[in-house]
């Protein structure tokens, strides 16, 4: 496929603006139309980029001729939108976690692949060169046979009482540190080593909020004995940013590694590598890949080119929605592991 892209956003917030910029940096692609239910946000993207602006995903299918949409919608939406789009027979990246149940993340997997349409979900982390450089050492065997892992994820999100506003505040509309931020730590757990078969020890736990969890704990196993635990907390205010910091321990050493910089330890040096024995110290300044156009870190605009040369070329898809609903079941065996212990409890 040879000629430019046309591609529509649906949900114009931070997300859809930061894939608004990021591809229409592309040489071969190119957002005409945009929808969001607020007046304000459409008037001004119209009147500045001349897009065409709807106040609903119905609205840009009818009134665009599209090859791709840009799902940055909460996920309490998707299904709706994606039968839509389905039905319109085109391809698809969604924002994460794609969908709330794993159920509907299975049905669209195995209509979009069925239909020949790309689909990708944004697991960003995927396209870090950090962590993209730690799963290669780990996949060429630098520390040995993995062992053990913990993948945790830190963020100042939810630090006072907000009451019940926002959609945050309820898992209906995919609220919560598990769906928002638990994902992320479970899709590079996946990333790296595929989804674990079971879960447990989960405790979810609450700080601020009244409806959902802000601090999230498990244990995650694999049947052929690889073990590691999961913990995240969005009512860290000692964290300016999202941190997710993930670490792999092995027969020959271990790597400790984040969006910016990696330590290796390993108990005898790797000539190959250039590694020493002991302490070795990665930073992203040593490994990034280039971009032509950067907003917010490489591995966003990575991510959507990627997306693009999927479709134009034929590229593998980094993140399916196959791949996304492995991620959901793992979040469900979580609700699951804890209602359990909370019931267990209460007896």
């Amino acid at each position: 496929m040879t000629t430019d892209l046309k591609l529509g956003i649906i949900g114009a917030g931070r997300m859809g603006i930061t894939h608004f910029s990021i591809a229409n940096a592309h040489d071969h692609a190119e957002v005409t139309g945009v929808a969001d239910p607020s007046k304000l946000v459409t008037t001004m993207m119209g009147k500045y980029t001349g897009v065409g602006t709807y106040k609903d995903y119905k609205g840009l299918l009818k009134g665009e001729e599209l090859d791709a949409v840009l799902v940055c919608t909460p996920p309490a939406h998707n299904p709706e939108i994606l039968d839509a789009v389905l039905e319109r027979r085109l391809h698809a990246f969604v924002e994460k976690p794609f969908m709330l149940k794993s159920a509907d993340g299975e049905r669209f997997a195995a209509g979009f692949d069925a239909a020949g349409l790309v689909n990708q979900v944004g697991y960003v982390n995927r396209w870090n060169d950090m962590f993209t450089k730690a799963r290669a050492f780990v996949d060429e065997g630098l520390i040995g046979e993995p062992l053990r892992f913990r993948s945790e994820m830190f963020s100042g999100t939810i630090v006072r009482d907000v009451g019940e506003a926002g959609w945050r505040a309820t898992h209906a509309n995919g609220g919560g540190a598990v769906y928002e931020m638990a994902s992320h730590a479970i899709d590079l757990i996946a990333y790296f080593f595929g989804a674990p078969d079971s879960v447990g020890g989960t405790t979810l736990s609450k700080v601020y909020s009244k409806q959902v969890e802000d601090i999230v704990a498990s244990n995650l196993f694999y049947d052929h004995g690889l073990t590691g635990s999961i913990f995240v907390n969005w009512s860290d205010a000692s964290f300016r940013k999202p941190t997710n910091k993930f670490e792999v321990f092995g027969k020959k050493g271990k790597i400790q590694v984040d969006q910016h910089g990696m330590k290796i330890f390993l108990a005898e040096a790797n000539e190959a590598h250039g590694f020493k024995q002991g302490w070795n110290q990665l930073y992203i300044t040593d490994v990034f890949s280039s971009v032509p156009f950067y907003v917010r870190g490489i591995e966003y605009t990575a991510q959507l080119f990627d997306f693009v040369a999927s479709i134009r070329e034929g590229k593998p898809v980094r993140c399916t929605f196959a791949d996304a609903t492995a991620d959901l079941r793992v979040m469900e065996q979580l609700f699951a592991d804890d209602a359990a212990r909370a019931a267990g409890d209460a007896a």
